[in-house]
C-alpha cells in the first residue's frame, strides 16, 4: 500500500519567501555597512565598493523580481529577459559611474 503525504506547498512558499526576505535585509545591511562615510565620517567615491554594491544591488534585484514577482514560474525566456535587463541596467549605472 502507498501512502501519499500530503505536502503544503503554500508553507513551502512561505517558507522560501521568509528566508528570501531574511537574505535581502542582511544584504542591505551589508550594502549600508560598506559606505565610507561609516569609518571615516566623510563620503568619498570608491571604485570597488561601488562595484560590490552594484553587485549586491544585481543579487537582491534579481531576488524581487524572481520570487516576490513569481518570474521564477514564468518561461525561460522572460526569465532570460529580465537577467539580461537588470545587467543591462546595472553595467550601465557602472559605466555613468565611471564617467
Amino acid at each position: 500500500m502507498t501512502v501519499f503525504r500530503y505536502r503544503d506547498h503554500r508553507a513551502d512558499t512561505e517558507r522560501t519567501l521568509t528566508w528570501v526576505w531574511i537574505a535581502l535585509v542582511a544584504i542591505t545591511i551589508g550594502s549600508w555597512t560598506l559606505a565610507p562615510a561609516h569609518i571615516t565620517h566623510a563620503a568619498q567615491a570608491s571604485v570597488p565598493v561601488t562595484m560590490l554594491v552594484l553587485a549586491l544591488t544585481f543579487v537582491k534585484s534579481r531576488m524581487i523580481i524572481g520570487h516576490f514577482m513569481e518570474v521564477h514560474t514564468a518561461p525561460r525566456w522572460l526569465r532570460r529577459a529580465t537577467d539580461g535587463w537588470l545587467a543591462a541596467l546595472i553595467a550601465t549605472v557602472f559605466v555613468i559611474y565611471l564617467f
